[in-house]
């Protein structure tokens, strides 16, 4: 499912996650906006250090990320799910940028993508790579461009296929590549 890294750093917790009304719904909507605002960012911050793409809140509630042990404090994970809505949101709809998207088949909104960086902004990496290394016109398979040599010092290097794919087709939108092949074989040409 979610292809995942271990660190060897310890992520490094923000101050507002020691502060105990962190995990008490706020009542006040300018101070429940900048709530969850902060987790949003903490979010992000923590699938970006463990290099997870992909969040599903079943298991996460029992991780630090959700639970802090020292204070005895914990998302639910009724919370988490409506810190996750917000960040599916657009900032216009009164959310968090769309930094996160459900993937539940299902509508149970227990697993969810979380945008650390969308997928318009892993085609740009994923564009500059291409032009920097010099294969625009080349053809490459979406396995080598995740899991190849010549992508291991990029930040997409072990990247979830999935994910990978979703940006390719942004590429593909914008006139820079062609996705072609069956599911599990795809080739991406550059241009």
């Amino acid at each position: 499912m979610a292809t995942t890294t271990t660190t060897s750093t310890p992520f490094p917790f923000p101050p507002t996650y020691n502060f105990p009304p962190f995990f008490t719904p706020q009542p006040n909507t300018t101070t429940r906006h900048s709530q969850l605002h902060k987790w949003s960012l903490l979010i992000q911050a923590w699938c970006r250090h463990h290099r997870q793409y992909r969040l599903n809140l079943i298991e996460a509630v029992d991780t630090p990320l959700f639970h802090n042990a020292a204070l005895r404090k914990r998302l639910d994970l009724r919370e988490a799910r409506a810190v996750v809505d917000w960040m599916c949101k657009s900032e216009e709809e009164g959310g968090g940028g769309r930094r996160a998207e459900w993937i539940d088949a299902d509508g149970q909104k227990s697993v969810a993508w979380v945008w650390w960086r969308r997928p318009e902004e892993w085609a740009d990496v994923v564009s500059e790579w291409v032009e920097g290394t010099g294969q625009k016109g080349s053809v490459l398979t979406v396995y080598e461009i995740v899991q190849g040599e010549g992508s291991a010092s990029q930040e997409f290097h072990g990247m979830d296929f999935e994910l990978m794919l979703k940006s390719l087709q942004v590429l593909v939108k914008r006139g820079k590549a062609q996705v072609f092949g069956s599911e599990g074989q795809e080739g991406v040409k550059f241009f």
